[in-house]
C-alpha cells in the first residue's frame, strides 16, 4: 500500500467537501516514523475512520478495537424483521480491513480512557498508546427512563435498538404471534438514533402481517407529536396498510411512563394502560458507555463536539463521531457517521501533517422501506458557520408525495443500492 500523494489527498478533501480551497497542506512536519491512532467501535464511523485514515497516509498505525467479530447493521435490520431479508445480509466481517488495509483490529472492549497518558485499557488487561483518539461507540440504553424498562423487561419486550440477538428475539415474537394480535411500540423523544427507524420498523412488519397475520393491528405510542418522513410514512401506510396502524402522538396521551413486563402492557403519562401480544420499547437513549466513563459526554448523556472536525470540546485531541455526538441538525444515522468519519480521517492526516484544515461540509441520505416495491428517502448537506452545524438550504430534500408506484419501486431499488455501497465504504 502506498501513501497517498499530497495531489490526490487535496482531491479526495474537495469531492468530500472537507477542505475548502483557500486550505492547504504544508509538508511533513512530524519526525516520529508512525504516528498511532486508535478507533473505538467499529461501527459505521469508526470502521471508516479506519479505513479512510490508512487510505490517506498508510504511514499511520491504525488500530480498530471492537468488542464483536461481526458487526451486524441497524440499517436493514428493520427488514430482517419484517422477512424481508435473512439476518446474515446485514452481517460483516472485519477481515478487509485487515488483510487489504493493514488495519490492527483488536476485538475486546475499551474499558477505560487514560487522556493524560494517552492510553486506552481494555477489558483483556493490555493497554494502547496513541497520538490521536477517535471514539466511535455508538449508543447506550438508558435503562429505567422509562418505569421498570431494564435489561432483563428487554427480553420480553425487546428494543431491538442494537441489532443482533433483540432484533432475533423480536423476530420470533412477531411470528408466534396470534392473527388477531396487537403490536405495540413505544418510539423515544428526540435525539436518538436513526430518527425514521422506528416508522419503517412500524412499516416492515405490517408488511409481513398484512400477508401472515391480516387480522393484527400496530399500535405506535409516541413521546413526540411529529417524526421524520411523517407525511410520507402516512401516505404509504395507508396505501399499503389501510386501516392496520395507529399512531398516537405525545399531545394524544401517546408517551409511554412505565410497562410491565409481567402482564404485557404500558402506561401512559395520563394513566391509560395498553396490553400488547409483543411489545417493542424503543427506550432513550445516550452516548456509548466508553464515551461516559471517559468523560466525553456532557449533562444530556451525548458527546459535544467541534462541527469543524468532530474534536471532542471535552477532551483535546480525542474525537467523537456517529450516535454518541451532538451534531444537529444532522441526524444520528449510519450515513453521517461514515460521512463523519472521513471527515475526521482527512483532519487527523493533516494534524499530522502540520497542514491548515477548515470549512468541511457533511453529508446525510436515508432510505427508509415502507413495503417491498416502496421506498421514501431524505437527504442533506450540511456546512459549519460560526463554529455550528447549519443544514445548506437548497441541498438535499426529500421524496415527493403523492408520487406513482414507479417512483416508489425505484426508491425501493435505490435503497438497495445505497447499502450494498455504503457497505463496501466502510467494511472494505
Amino acid at each position: 500500500m502506498k501513501t497517498i500523494s499530497r495531489r490526490n489527498f487535496n482531491r479526495f478533501l474537495a469531492g468530500t467537501g472537507a477542505l475548502a480551497a483557500s486550505g492547504g497542506l504544508a509538508m511533513p512536519a512530524i519526525a516520529q516514523a508512525r504516528p498511532r491512532v486508535v478507533v473505538i467501535g467499529g461501527g459505521f464511523g469508526g470502521a471508516s475512520t479506519a479505513r479512510y485514515l490508512r487510505l490517506l497516509d498508510a504511514n499511520i498505525d491504525v488500530t480498530l478495537v471492537e468488542t464483536s467479530r461481526e458487526f451486524i447493521t441497524c440499517p436493514f435490520s428493520n427488514l430482517v424483521l419484517g422477512g424481508m431479508m435473512e439476518m446474515k445480509a446485514i452481517t460483516h466481517g472485519y477481515d478487509a480491513l485487515r488483510t487489504k488495509h493493514g488495519i490492527n483490529v483488536v476485538h475486546d472492549t475499551a474499558t477505560a480512557i487514560d487522556h493524560a497518558q494517552k492510553s486506552v485499557r481494555l477489558q483483556g488487561g493490555s493497554t494502547l498508546a496513541y497520538d490521536r483518539l477517535v471514539v466511535s461507540p455508538g449508543i447506550d440504553i438508558r435503562w429505567n427512563a422509562i418505569q421498570r424498562y431494564d435489561a432483563a423487561a428487554a427480553e420480553k419486550m425487546p428494543h431491538a435498538w442494537r441489532a443482533g440477538a433483540q432484533t432475533t428475539l423480536l423476530r420470533s415474537q412477531l411470528m408466534a404471534m396470534p392473527d388477531g394480535g396487537t403490536f405495540i411500540m413505544v418510539a423515544p423523544a428526540d435525539p436518538f438514533r436513526c430518527p425514521p427507524g422506528p416508522y419503517e420498523r412500524a412499516s416492515t412488519i405490517a408488511h409481513y402481517l398484512k400477508s401472515a397475520k391480516p387480522r393484527s393491528k400496530i399500535l405506535i405510542l409516541d413521546a413526540k407529536d411529529s417524526f421524520s418522513k411523517q407525511g410520507l410514512f402516512t401516505e404509504g401506510w395507508n396505501k399499503l396498510y389501510p386501516g392496520m396502524i395507529q399512531w398516537v402522538s405525545a399531545s394524544n396521551d401517546g408517551k409511554v411512563s412505565a410497562v410491565d413486563p409481567e402482564t404485557m402492557t404500558v402506561e401512559t403519562d395520563f394513566g391509560v394502560v395498553h396490553k400488547g401480544d409483543v411489545i417493542n420499547v424503543i427506550p432513550p437513549q445516550r452516548a456509548g458507555q466508553i464515551a461516559q466513563a471517559a468523560g466525553l459526554a456532557d449533562r444530556s448523556g451525548w458527546c459535544p463536539v467541534n462541527p469543524v472536525n468532530f474534536e471532542s470540546r471535552q477532551q483535546a485531541g480525542v474525537y467523537v463521531i456517529g450516535d454518541a455526538a451532538i451534531a444537529a441538525p444532522m441526524p444520528k444515522s449510519g450515513f453521517s457517521a461514515n460521512s463523519q468519519g472521513k471527515i475526521v480521517a482527512a483532519a487527523i492526516v493533516a494534524a499530522f501533517k502540520g497542514a491548515a484544515f477548515t470549512s468541511p461540509s457533511y453529508a446525510n441520505t436515508c432510505y427508509s422501506i415502507v413495503g417491498t416495491d416502496y421506498g421514501i428517502s431524505i437527504a442533506a448537506v450540511y456546512r459549519v458557520e460560526n463554529n455550528q452545524m447549519i443544514a445548506v438550504q437548497g441541498a438535499g430534500g426529500v421524496s415527493v408525495a403523492n408520487a406513482d408506484a414507479n417512483v416508489r419501486f425505484q426508491e425501493a431499488r435505490y435503497a438497495e443500492g445505497w447499502y450494498a455501497a455504503i457497505t463496501q465504504d466502510v467494511f472494505g
